[in-house]
Parts: C-alpha cells; sequence; structure tokens
C-alpha cells in the first residue's frame, strides 16, 4: 500500500486537523491512469484490490493494486437489463459493498432531472465486471412523487438490519428499511423516511452515504448543482445523529432536513465542485471518494481521493 501520496499534504492543510481552526480544502490525493469518472463507488478486496465502479454505460469499472494507478475496465453489465428502457438508457451512481456473503451494488436509471426513476440492485460473487446478475427493480418514483428514487445507499447496522438511503432535491434525502434475505424493501417496516431537505431556497441535495463512527451514524451528502462542469457549485456536507433513521443535525445544531449540514468539501483552485461521494474504510483509514472538476483541463469530471481524520467528532477531509 502506498499511503505517500495521500498522506504528504502541505503543513498548512494540516491545520485543518485542528478543531476549529480554519484553513483550505485539501487537494485530492494523486491518482493516474483511467480516472475521468463520476459518482465513484469502491471497495477493496480481501486480496487487497481495488474495484471502482461509476456513473455511466452498464456501469464503467475501474480497478487498482495500490490505490494509486486506476485502470479501466469492460462495464459492471455485459448487456443492459431490459427493465432499464422504461427509465433511461443509463445507470447513475452505483453502490458497491460486501454483504450477506456476495457483492452487492445498489444503483439509479433515470433521465436526468427527472423523477421518473428506479432504483436496481445487483449481485455477484467477484465483484468483477460481466460477473453481475441483475435482480431487478428494488423502489422507484415517478413524476407525481414527491421524492426521486436514485443515488441509492446500503447500510447495515451493528443488529444486522439493513437500511437503503436514496434521494435528491423534491423533498430530499429519504431511507427505507431492507429485508437481508432478497436485498428489496422490508414487508415489516414500508415506511419512507425523511433524513435530509432543503425546504426553502434550493432544493439540491442528493448522493446520501452513512457511516457509523464512534457511537454516532454520519449522513454525507452533496449539494449543490452538478454536471456542469466548471460551473458546477456541488461540494460535501455530513451530520450526525443517534439513530439511523435520525434525525441528522450539522455541527451548529441546525437539522438537515431544515438546510443544515456541515462542509466537508467545497470548491477550491482547479477542483471544482467535489461531490457524488462515497466512504470507504480502508487499512490506513476512513477514504472520501469523489468527482470533481478539473479546473486545469476545462471542467473533465477525474477522480478524488482524501483520508478523513474524525478526531473532533466531524470528518475532516485531509
Amino acid at each position: 500500500m502506498k499511503r505517500t501520496a495521500l498522506l504528504a499534504v502541505p503543513a498548512a492543510l494540516l491545520l485543518a486537523l485542528v478543531p476549529g481552526t480554519a484553513s483550505a480544502y485539501p487537494n485530492p490525493g494523486t491518482v493516474t491512469g483511467s480516472t475521468v469518472v463520476h459518482d465513484p463507488t469502491i471497495i477493496r478486496t480481501s486480496g487487497g484490490r481495488y474495484l471502482l465502479y461509476a456513473t455511466g454505460g452498464g456501469l464503467g469499472h475501474r480497478t487498482s493494486t495500490d490505490r494509486i494507478s486506476f485502470t479501466a475496465g469492460a462495464d459492471a453489465f455485459t448487456t443492459k437489463p431490459s427493465w432499464w428502457s422504461s427509465y433511461a438508457t443509463e445507470a447513475w451512481a452505483p453502490d458497491i459493498s460486501y454483504a450477506g456473503g456476495k457483492y452487492l451494488m445498489y444503483y439509479a436509471v433515470s433521465k436526468f432531472g427527472e423523477n421518473t426513476s428506479a432504483i436496481g440492485l445487483a449481485g455477484s460473487t467477484t465483484g468483477l465486471p460481466g460477473s453481475w446478475t441483475d435482480y431487478g427493480v428494488v423502489y422507484t418514483s415517478t413524476s407525481s412523487s414527491d421524492y426521486n428514487a436514485i443515488d441509492p445507499n446500503l447500510f447495515v447496522d451493528d443488529d444486522g438490519k439493513w437500511w437503503l438511503s436514496f434521494g435528491s432535491w423534491w423533498t430530499g434525502i429519504k431511507m427505507i428499511r431492507i429485508d437481508p434475505a432478497t436485498g428489496k424493501q422490508y414487508a415489516g417496516d414500508t415506511r419512507r423516511y425523511s433524513l435530509a431537505a432543503r425546504p426553502t431556497g434550493s432544493k439540491a441535495v442528493e448522493a446520501p452515504y452513512i457511516v457509523k463512527r464512534n457511537g454516532y451514524y454520519y449522513l454525507f451528502a452533496s449539494y449543490d448543482v452538478c454536471c456542469q462542469g466548471t460551473s458546477s457549485t456541488y461540494k460535501v456536507k455530513v451530520g450526525r445523529a443517534t439513530s439511523v433513521t435520525g434525525p441528522y443535525y450539522d455541527k451548529n445544531g441546525v437539522a438537515m432536513t431544515n438546510n443544515g449540514g456541515t462542509p466537508v468539501l467545497e470548491s477550491h483552485g482547479n477542483v471544482i465542485g467535489p461531490g457524488g461521494q462515497s466512504i470507504m474504510h480502508d487499512t490506513d483509514g476512513d477514504l472520501i471518494v469523489y468527482h470533481y472538476y478539473d479546473g486545469n483541463a476545462g471542467g473533465t469530471p477525474k477522480l478524488g481521493i482524501n483520508l478523513l481524520n474524525w478526531s473532533s467528532g466531524w470528518p475532516m477531509a485531509y
């Protein structure tokens, strides 16, 4: 494991590790090779290989042995599932995890800016392209829904309960309980919980990702506008709760259902619109994995990876 590329940061940026100290956001750690991605999700296999999937086509794939050099591979799906055509032609925002003895990947199928959307699920014993079996639709939204069934994230609690957060815009981030036996909604609890929203001003909050650290549940989400190149205003914020279903509050005590959210990453220098994030626990700590638009490359979307420090009780990227 080459750690120096992510840990050797300028001394000024190390001030970000001191709670309450204002500092610039860190630049992404060094990555090379096939690094043009949107909405990356990553997992490390038991053999130490990194598998990354991202938005587009049949869910684009990258692989790495050192978390620095990434190589492009075939899409997750050799043939796109036929049901996708009812919603769109491409899949978005995959979420890869290992649960129930196999690799699972939740993903969304939707047209940009519309909420006639569906969340799908696939499973694999290896996590490699071409090995995925599609299990079909998990959850949907329609043009009359007040939520959007995109950007799914699976969270497995300490007591074995499975939860799926998802959503964007409209009335914000939602959550449903999942049956571990099927990977789909749990029949014993069909509630749709609300985790984050922006009831005034912009509705732009999406891409939830939940982790549990030090007794708290942390909800990461992307705020503002994605996918506009150097005009993108995406940023990553976080809140925490003592229950997985919320309520989540930011560092200042503002509810995430009322425009709350503590910044984790924002635009700085040539790093524009960071977001579409996922969190991964690796051998050297927690990673935040995201895309940003490179101001030095005409706004090309690039892969960003940073470590997270939790010493203040709130995640700080470095």
